[in-house]
C-alpha cells in the first residue's frame, strides 16, 4: 500500500522552503508520495518538487499518513487545523524561536528523514478544547483550540467585566484584561505569559487564568477535565473578543457567554523519541541547572 506525507510549510520563511524541499527529495527516493498545499505549490516547486500532488487545504490531509511541518507554533496550529477532523499526526520541525510544539530542530532533519521512512515515530494524543459562544441562550459561535481559548477586551482603554463559572458555579468576578483557558498543551505558551503554571502534557487538567485582574482572588485555576468553564461577558458597556490559539475570532457582545469543554477530537502529535518533558523544557526556555547533582549520584549508586 502506498504511503503518503502531507508537507506544511511556513513560506515565507526562504530556510523552511529549501529543507523541506530537500526532505520531500529523500523520502521520495524510498517511495513515499510527497503532497503539498496549493498555497505553498510556489514556493516549494521551485527548489524542485515538481512531482508533489498539489491540492487545496481542505481536503489535504485525508488519506496521509503523517503531516511534516516546517516553520514555528504558529505553523503548526495553522497545521492543526488542516489536520484535526482527519486525526493526522503532525510532526513539527522547528524553524521558528522557541517551537515547543515542534518534536526536532533543523539541524536533526536526517533524523525526521529516517524516522519518517522507517515509521519508528510514535504517535501521542493531546487534549483539545470545544468552544461555544451564547448569546441570549442561542449558540451563535462554535470554535476550537489545541492551546487555548481566551477572551479578551475589545477596546485597549477599557477593562472587561467578566464573571467566571466552574461546572454551573459562579467563581469569582474580575475586571481584567481577559482571560485564558488552557490545555495542557498550551499551558507553555499565553498560559504561560499570563502566569499560569506549567502542566506536564500527560496530565489531564483544564486551567484558568486571569490577564491583569483587578481582583482580590486573581489565581490560576487547574481543574478538572470533565469540568466545564464560563465566561460571562459583563458590566455596561465592555465587549470582548474570543481567540482560539490567536489565530480564529468571535466577537462577544455585552451578555456574552463562553463555554469551554475538553475537545470530543484530540490533535495527534508525532514523536521520534520519547524524551522527558522536564528535558524539552530545559531546552526550549534555556534553563539554567548548572549545579544538578542527580546523575553524578545515580552514577555513585549504580556502582558495585
Amino acid at each position: 500500500m502506498s504511503r503518503t506525507i502531507l508537507l506544511i510549510v511556513h513560506s515565507g520563511r526562504e530556510e523552511a522552503t529549501k529543507v523541506a524541499a530537500d526532505f520531500a527529495t529523500d523520502i521520495h527516493k524510498s517511495g513515499i508520495n510527497i503532497r503539498i498545499l496549493e498555497a505553498d505549490r510556489a514556493a516549494l516547486v521551485a527548489p524542485g518538487l515538481t512531482d508533489a500532488e498539489v491540492v487545496s487545504a481542505t481536503h489535504a490531509a485525508e488519506g496521509c499518513e503523517l503531516a511534516v511541518v516546517f516553520g514555528g507554533d504558529g505553523t503548526i496550529l495553522r497545521s492543526a487545523e488542516i489536520c484535526h477532523h482527519t486525526n493526522t499526526p503532525l510532526l513539527g520541525v522547528n524553524l521558528g524561536h522557541v517551537g515547543f510544539l515542534a518534536e526536532a530542530d533543523v539541524e536533526d532533519i536526517h533524523h525526521v528523514v529516517k524516522g519518517v521512512v522507517d515509521r519508528t515515530y510514535q504517535v501521542e494524543e493531546r487534549l483539545t478544547l470545544d468552544v461555544q459562544v451564547k448569546v441570549a441562550g442561542k449558540v451563535v459561535a462554535t470554535n476550537w483550540a489545541l492551546n487555548e481559548a481566551s477572551v479578551e477586551k475589545a477596546a485597549r482603554e477599557r477593562m472587561l467585566e467578566l464573571v467566571v463559572e466552574i461546572d454551573n458555579r459562579p467563581v469569582s468576578r474580575w475586571g481584567c484584561d481577559g482571560v485564558v483557558c488552557a490545555t495542557p498543551t498550551g499551558s507553555t505558551a499565553y498560559n504561560f505569559s499570563a502566569g499560569g503554571p506549567i502542566v506536564w502534557p500527560e496530565v489531564e487538567a483544564l486551567l484558568m487564568v486571569p490577564i491583569s485582574a483587578h481582583a482580590l482572588f486573581a489565581r490560576p485555576l487547574v481543574v478538572s477535565p470533565a469540568s466545564t468553564l464560563a465566561i460571562e461577558v459583563v458590566g455596561e458597556t465592555a465587549s470582548g473578543v474570543l481567540w482560539c490559539d490567536g489565530r480564529r475570532a468571535s466577537e462577544l457582545p455585552r451578555g456574552a457567554r463562553v463555554e469551554v469543554r475538553r475537545g470530543a477530537r484530540p490533535v495527534h502529535l508525532a514523536r521520534l523519541q520519547n524524551a522527558p518533558f522536564a528535558d524539552r523544557l530545559v531546552r526550549k526556555f534555556d534553563l539554567p541547572v548548572a549545579g544538578w547533582r542527580g546523575a553524578a549520584e545515580r552514577r555513585m549508586q549504580d556502582k558495585p
